[in-house]
């Protein structure tokens, strides 16, 4: 059984540590504990692996942000992955920092990725792995904060937080979205 995981943000150095860019880092992240190698492959970096006898692909778009949906439906086609096979993972502004929301569908929550997604797929039915990035910016700050740096206690609480991420994504490939979502999602803290 074969599965698509596409961890979306924007290419370029000056995005590489950015809060938008959680699900390129959480990839990266995965693929350094595998020891799997992202090569540069048509409209995304590309990596691959066998995991308890699935094979999972990995894919981080470099088509930006706002095409992710070219890069995914590219990919899904290619590889001959049926969409309830896709897991999509971004970064949401609505949780909480550190705060993992796996769904089998639903909105695209103003994020232009999924807006792309959505469009190009023809609906919001296809699993996604939201990761909180918080919403500590002033009004009309909201482009400068997602595309801001990770910073202090956050920046040292990531590693965590993209291993819980990692782990949510594995089990979403071997024992499925609903049960991944039971083991998986967190809370907020109070």
């Amino acid at each position: 059984m074969k599965f698509l995981i596409a961890g979306l943000g924007n290419i370029g150095p000056e995005y590489e540590l950015t809060r938008h860019n959680i699900g390129f880092l959480t990839l990266d992240r995965l693929a350094d504990t595998h020891k799997l190698t992202f090569k540069t492959s048509r409209l995304a970096d590309k990596a691959e692996m066998r995991y308890k006898g699935k094979q999972i692909h990995f894919i981080k778009p470099n088509t930006y942000m706002n095409l992710s949906g070219k890069a995914i439906m590219y990919w899904l086609n290619e590889l001959k992955i049926p969409k309830e096979n896709l897991l999509v993972v971004v970064d949401d502004i609505a949780l909480p920092f550190g705060v993992l929301r796996m769904r089998a569908h639903g909105s695209n929550a103003g994020h232009n990725g999924l807006t792309n997604i959505e469009e190009m797929m023809g609906g919001r039915d296809y699993a996604r792995l939201r990761m909180g990035i918080g919403n500590n910016y002033s009004k009309g700050q909201q482009v400068d904060f997602v595309l801001g740096n990770f910073e202090g206690e956050e920046f040292k609480a990531l590693p965590a937080f993209m291993d819980k991420a990692a782990e949510a994504i594995l089990a979403f490939c071997t024992i499925g979205v609903e049960r991944a979502m039971n083991l998986h999602n967190t809370k907020a803290r109070q």
